[in-house]
């Protein structure tokens, strides 16, 4: 079998969503949205998962723990710059 890889993209402020938590940490159903993007594309067989960080860097790294890949988007350039 092939190996499998997936991008998930949370680097973004969430401005729209004008609340001060930034919009990958919303709570859903109990845990945030990253931690449901990253739970599924585990559960559906993708082990390699690098997740694109930027604001609120640390915040995202802490809720998703130490076991994960990071990558840091310094510049906020938009979804093709992130991948």
């Amino acid at each position: 079998m092939s190996n499998k890889y997936a991008i998930v993209l949370a680097a973004g402020k969430g401005t729209r969503m004008k609340s001060k938590l930034y919009k990958v940490l919303q709570p859903v159903c109990g845990k945030p949205m990253v931690q449901h993007v990253v739970d599924h594309v585990k559960s559906v067989g993708v082990q390699n998962v690098v997740t694109v960080v930027g604001h609120g860097a640390e915040l995202v790294k802490t809720q998703l723990g130490e076991n994960s890949e990071y990558a840091l988007q310094a510049d906020q350039l938009g979804t093709a710059h992130a991948v």
